[in-house]
């Protein structure tokens, strides 16, 4: 099984200044490939503390050339926010820079602050990020951008340094409602599980999605990736406490930065499915939401994680898995220290197990 490591720079504690908080979470980064870590990703986020990575194709490239091997993956680039043949060039560049070991994924954002401040309405977001991803994923493999939609309107243009090899097979968006889900299948691109919901839904929505990719692209899809907000350390009970505090935390920073609590998406178009998110909250209290996410995350000793990863990856194919170990103001020492438990403890007993090699790019 793949396994990989993601930083997301946030920043929670006012007197921590950003510079600090890049600058430990470089370190991290930068202990990935020395500890045996597979993968190093990214996300892309802008404006506030929430994660402060406004361009994951940027912070990968610095990536490619600190390390030799491990893959660079993208936790998403928010098509939407960007220009499609920009950002097709990015990838090609980062691409051969670090010899082919991108994982491309992409995304088409839940953050209003984001769309306000690019000034984009949200309703757009879903025809502009097929259409964006149409000229993209096209333009990588033969070479050139060309397009016409409502959105995108590019004249042929080469992008160069030219792709050298395919992005079918490592290419992956991450989708929460099932209507994403049925137009990444259409794509033909995997799936990136970022865990929001429960996990019998995403394995059905997962089922969903392979029977239809198996019928429009006459193939079975690429394995699932599966992330998670990871808290690991020998004492059980100390890990429930780290991960109460952390992992409770990360999902307050969550609220603030997107307002799932508030409902304010119940009736914006493209995004109905995340007004259910205000409901859940509101039926189960703040402690309740907290219980809720924690349940769907990676904590507590090394065998807890262990059969964590592994119960989650079975349901739904998984056959990678990227931890998130520094977030909501945690102690650089104690991120450090999460990391290292669970790649010294969890991380070799993952790779050891066997999977179907649906992952051509993990080779």
């Amino acid at each position: 099984m793949h396994v990989g490591m993601c930083s997301i720079f946030q920043s929670t504690d006012k007197n921590v200044n950003d510079r600090t908080v890049y600058n430990n979470d470089l370190a991290l980064a930068r202990m990935a490939e020395p500890l045996g870590f597979e993968s190093v990703w990214t996300v892309e986020h802008h404006f506030t503390d929430y994660t402060m990575c406004p361009d994951p194709l940027q912070f990968l490239t610095y990536m490619a050339g600190c390390t030799s091997k491990v893959k660079l993956g993208t936790m998403v680039v928010v098509l939407p926010w960007h220009d499609p043949m920009r950002v097709a060039e990015q990838i090609s560049l980062l691409d051969n820079l670090s010899d082919g070991r991108l994982i491309l994924g992409l995304g088409r954002g839940a953050g209003r602050v984001e769309f306000d401040a690019f000034r984009q309405d949200m309703a757009d977001s879903r025809p502009r990020f097929v259409e964006s991803a149409e000229c993209v994923l096209t333009g990588l493999e033969q070479g050139f951008c060309e397009y016409q939609g409502d959105f995108v309107q590019q004249p042929k243009a080469l992008i160069r340094p030219a792709p050298f090899k395919t992005y079918k097979g490592r290419t992956y968006a991450a989708a929460v409602s099932p209507e994403s889900v049925e137009i990444m299948a259409r794509l033909g691109i995997g799936l990136l599980v970022i865990p929001q919901k429960p996990w019998d839904q995403v394995e059905k929505e997962i089922a969903e999605y392979r029977e239809t990719f198996e019928r429009l692209n006459g193939e079975p899809p690429p394995a699932p990736i599966m992330a998670g907000w990871t808290m690991c350390d020998p004492d059980k009970d100390r890990a429930y406490e780290m991960a109460r505090k952390y992992i409770g935390g990360y999902w307050q920073t969550v609220l603030d930065h997107y307002n799932f609590d508030t409902g304010h998406l119940k009736d914006q178009k493209g995004y109905e499915y995340y007004g259910k998110f205000a409901e859940s909250i509101e039926r189960s209290g703040v402690d309740g939401a907290v219980e809720y996410f924690m349940s769907l995350q990676t904590w507590g000793s090394p065998d807890m994680c262990y059969d964590t990863i592994v119960t989650n990856a079975e349901r739904i194919g998984a056959e990678a898995y990227v931890g998130v170990f520094s977030y909501a103001g945690m102690p650089p020492s104690e991120a450090e220290r999460n990391m290292k438990c669970f790649a010294n403890k969890v991380m070799p007993r993952l790779q050891a197990r066997k999977v179907s090699g649906n992952i051509a790019w993990a080779a």
